[in-house]
């Protein structure tokens, strides 16, 4: 066994990217504070062909080199949009025919690997701060949430983490044909 060089990986130009049929998946950072966290998720976002990513709040934008250092290009292939508060992003986006899922343990929510959705259809998921987790006042305005099940001590992950387990519970079916 070895690894695979960078050539035999195949990887798609920033220009093939931008031409790719994308995952009808949107992510929204609702108030995230730390630039590695924001960096991280453009990241995992390029990986999984995500459509775009809304930044919120006071959730840091590109460019800035804190959030290079984790998105390592990303912040190029990946779509963002910015929004003064996250209601405005949620309202933007239900407008435009996306369900809304929150990712937070709360009553009622759905456990991710009970989750079912189709692909054809529009969704996107918010992300909260990394100490509050997805503010109160948004769950009123969301389809539902979805919670990652955990069997540890510790009540939540990271940001970056979380965003990696439901993205790729998102667009798994594309992976497996």
């Amino acid at each position: 066994m070895r690894k695979l060089s960078m050539d035999e990986l195949g990887r798609m130009s920033v220009e093939e990217f931008k031409q790719s049929e994308k995952n009808k998946v949107i992510v929204v950072l609702d108030n995230i504070r730390s630039m590695h966290n924001v960096g991280s998720v453009f990241r995992t976002a390029d990986a999984f062909l995500i459509e775009a990513i809304c930044l919120c709040g006071y959730t840091p934008q590109p460019p800035h080199r804190d959030i290079h250092k984790t998105a390592l290009g990303a912040t190029e292939t990946v779509d963002w949009l910015y929004y003064e508060n996250t209601i405005d992003a949620i309202t933007d986006l239900q407008e435009r025919g996306y369900k809304i899922y929150a990712v937070e343990q709360a009553e009622g929510s759905i456990s991710l690997e009970k989750f079912v959705w189709q692909p054809s259809h529009k969704i996107a998921v918010i992300m909260g701060n990394e100490v509050e987790g997805v503010a109160s006042e948004l769950l009123p305005y969301c389809d539902g949430c979805i919670e990652i099940p955990q069997l540890g001590t510790k009540h939540s992950l990271n940001i970056s983490v979380a965003a990696g387990i439901v993205l790729w519970k998102l667009c798994e079916q594309r992976f497996l044909g």
